[in-house]
């Protein structure tokens, strides 16, 4: 009896660097799997095919809801909103947006459906929404959710090829989810969200901290720093940031005495925070302030 001849082991090195079918885990995904450009240079860079999964779920994890879920997605709504017919799904939101804002950023209030459910409720409002041909998006807000209802869900948005966002707590990060992409957003420490002003100096701005904790493709070395508000907005935080501290350094060079300015701290609070309480009693996941200098 002759002897079984082993198979050689071969190295990815070994490998051709393109092979139809084959993908390196030590470099990001490049599959036939759609995406959404985010509307982030830097965050499209670091996820499998530039942009947002399209007929997956994306599952974004922070430490408080309401924080940053919509100026994370409002920029791949948007110019999705644009080329595409179809309207965006709002499942159990925690506080209710703020709907001058969400025009003024291309997602107007004939386009958007909030439906108010929890529980099973609301995951059943979810993959409805998902069976309907006539919804481009669904945003749920789904805490409890367990790993077969998301698979559910992954499924279904595969069939109608939709966008799909789940938001959750950070204490969900540990366990293993059917999702396509895993990402963790909050807002950075008071050392790493320093922006450099006119003068050099460092000055405060409104910024997400976004670490992708799941993808297709090699870890994420650093966390992205992405604006929690929108560009206009931040450009003139930090141009009053940088007056202020101009003056500041001017009056103290002269002796004198200068009070702390709370126009910046009210801004960067309106435009990273939901506001306590809004219509009805209600808090609002963008603020009023945003909307007067998109205006402007």
């Amino acid at each position: 009896m002759s002897a079984l001849r082993i198979p050689r082991r071969v190295a990815t090195s070994d490998l051709p660097s393109a092979v139809p079918g084959v993908w390196h885990a030590d470099s990001l995904s490049a599959d036939q799997q759609r995406t959404q450009p985010s509307g982030y240079a830097l965050l499209d860079e670091q996820l499998p095919g530039g942009g947002w999964p399209v007929g997956a779920l994306s599952e974004v994890l922070q430490p408080l809801p309401g924080l940053h879920e919509w100026q994370l997605v409002l920029p791949a709504l948007a110019q999705a909103l644009a080329t595409r017919s179809g309207a965006v799904v709002g499942v159990a939101p925690p506080y209710e947006p703020f709907g001058p804002v969400l025009q003024a950023r291309g997602l107007t209030a004939r386009r958007l459906c909030l439906v108010q459910a929890q529980g099973a409720s609301a995951l059943w409002a979810v993959e409805q929404a998902l069976r309907c041909r006539d919804v481009l998006a669904v945003m749920a807000w789904l805490p409890q959710v367990q790993p077969a209802a998301l698979r559910r869900l992954q499924l279904a948005a595969a069939q109608q090829q939709q966008l799909l966002w789940v938001f959750r707590p950070l204490a969900a990060a540990p366990k293993a989810l059917p999702a396509l992409l895993r990402l963790q957003v909050q807002s950075p420490t008071r050392v790493s969200r320093q922006g450099q002003g006119a003068q050099g100096k460092a000055v405060a701005f409104p910024a997400m901290e976004v670490n992708i904790l799941k993808r297709r493709g090699p870890p994420l070395v650093q966390d992205l720093h992405l604006p929690a508000c929108h560009t206009r907005l931040a450009l003139e935080l930090a141009a009053q940031a940088a007056r202020r501290q101009a003056l500041h350094e001017a009056a103290h060079g002269m002796g004198l005495a200068v009070q702390p300015a709370q126009g910046l701290a009210r801004h960067h609070a309106a435009a990273s925070l939901p506001e306590e309480t809004g219509a009805e009693g209600r808090g609002h996941a963008l603020d009023r302030a945003a909307a007067a200098v998109l205006g402007g």
